[in-house]
């Protein structure tokens, strides 16, 4: 029963090997939203197969797991799969991948639990920092506009997403260098990038040492941004979205001799000045498709024994 350990072995050479080719390429900053679905995509196939491989290693070491998993199939397909013959390590293998997967889910639930602390902590202070006025019913209202010095514009997830904005930013941003702000954090809003990271952060809090997770982490948070920017570009320019990036980040220490450690800001507005080609069509489709086959080798590689055994 070799299954569990061609899925197992995929699920690590995918792991290893992607990270590393999507680190030697050059498209993935002139391609972001590209790159944001190649990497869910390997993430998913990782995820996967090392699934896939607890089931079938389950199933071959407890004749009550192969019940369940079989129990639709004919004869011959179970016969295909060779369980009988099941490994001594199969039960082993399986409740390995069974405590990644429990562990998995765990940490998927902190980072939710989390999330909503941080959401209702940061509900509060701005209801401090902006009362309600008289009639105003809380949540009323996409836009919420802050006192301060710093110039500063986020979105705040949630069932009533919401838009906050100082009044520094108002005062240094003028005319479509504020819309383009205003479309970037739209952008994050609309693609749902804040479940994308909630996710990339649970897996590599919860896998520290597995560098396909880390890897995960670090490029959502810097893609992301990447393609909020885009969004923002193709409205009101790359030009403005660059000044409106300068103008909000200008007395964060990010510019200069000596910029802020691992800051991405110069980097953005670098790239957005540049205005390099984007992908042809032709091939923004062609990498989207081969990321799309990725997750579904272990699926066909899974249900191959069983469908030969159909012909």
């Amino acid at each position: 029963m070799l299954l569990p350990l061609a899925l197992l072995t995929f699920g690590v050479v995918a792991a290893v090997a992607a990270p590393r080719l999507l680190a030697r390429a050059d498209w993935p900053e002139r391609e972001p939203v590209v790159a944001l679905w190649v990497w869910q995509c390997v993430v998913a196939a990782v995820l996967l197969s090392f699934a896939l491989s607890m089931t079938f290693s389950a199933a071959a070491a407890w004749q009550v797991v192969r019940g369940h998993v079989f129990a639709p199939a004919p004869a011959a397909v179970v016969e295909a799969y060779a369980l009988a013959d099941h490994a001594p390590w199969s039960g082993v293998l399986a409740v390995l991948l069974g405590c990644g997967g429990l562990w998995t889910g765990a940490m998927l639930t902190r980072e939710v639990r989390r999330t909503r602390e941080r959401r209702r902590r940061r509900r509060a202070e701005l209801l401090v920092r902006a009362p309600l006025l008289p009639g105003e019913e809380p949540g009323e209202g996409p836009l919420v506009l802050l006192e301060g010095d710093r110039a500063g514009a986020w979105w705040m997830p949630g069932p009533t997403p919401r838009l906050v904005i100082t009044t520094a930013a108002l005062r240094r941003l003028k005319g479509r260098q504020l819309d383009a702000v205003l479309a970037h954090e739209a952008g994050h809003a609309r693609a749902r990038h804040d479940w994308l990271l909630h996710c990339a952060w649970a897996l590599a809090s919860g896998f520290p040492r597995v560098p396909v997770f880390a890897a995960f982490r670090d490029e959502m948070h810097r893609l992301v941004e990447l393609a909020a920017d885009d969004s923002a570009s193709k409205r009101f320019g790359r030009l403005t979205t660059a000044l409106a990036l300068v103008g909000l980040n200008e007395d964060r220490g990010v510019f200069g001799p000596c910029p802020a450690p691992d800051a991405e800001v110069p980097r953005r507005v670098r790239r957005l000045l540049s205005g390099g080609p984007r992908l042809t069509p032709g091939r923004r489709l062609r990498l989207t498709a081969a990321a799309a086959l990725v997750p579904a080798m272990p699926l066909l590689v899974a249900l191959a024994p069983g469908l030969s055994a159909l012909r």
